[in-house]
């Protein structure tokens, strides 16, 4: 566990915070359009994402105990020469809104992707989304394009915004991306 400050703590997750997160997530399928799912996921879901090949970091941020948000990556496409590139989300509940949790949370995951092989790191935005926007900007992230009308959720049609985070150099021949271990 690594202490962020003596109010937030990010560590690994782990199977038994599948719940957690799943609560914490449920509200953004239910009522938000940040998610495009419309159901729910349970928590056997939840614990099935976080072990899914290949494996990525999963990381949550606790305060008090309780588990306030988590981040994770996952692949960007399913075809074989995308295997560089991830793509990154970040969930909170409403009470760490604006307490640092999304940066701590980042602090921590985007170096996990980049030692593992990752060259590019992608997030997608459902749009407006300004919290979101800062928080992916404030570490790099720069807008490369715009989905119009990627979907429809509560009521209206939803433009997606991209975002890239260059994670190092391309090289002429890269290395396999390394599966994350569940290791800090």
């Amino acid at each position: 566990m690594q202490p962020v400050s003596d109010e937030i703590r990010i560590r690994a997750a782990i199977t038994a915070d599948a719940a957690a997160l799943a609560d914490i997530y449920a509200s953004f399928v239910l009522a938000n359009y940040s998610s495009f799912e419309e159901v729910p996921p349970t928590a056997d879901e939840m614990a099935q994402r976080m072990q899914h090949a290949p494996r990525l970091p999963w990381l949550v941020a606790e305060t008090a105990g309780d588990v306030v948000g988590f981040a994770y990556a996952g692949p960007h496409h399913q075809r074989s020469a995308y295997r560089w590139a991830a793509d990154s989300s970040v969930y909170l509940r409403n009470s760490a809104v604006g307490r640092g949790v999304g940066t701590a949370l980042y602090q921590h995951l985007i170096p996990l992707v980049r030692d593992h092989g990752y060259v590019s790191l992608f997030a997608g935005i459902a749009l407006p989304n300004e919290a979101s926007v800062r928080l992916h900007e404030s570490f790099g992230f720069r807008r490369i394009g715009t989905f119009p009308a990627s979907g429809f959720k509560l009521g209206a049609w939803r433009d997606v915004g991209w975002w890239s985070l260059p994670l190092r150099d391309p090289p002429d021949q890269p290395d396999e991306p390394r599966q994350w271990d569940g290791q800090l």
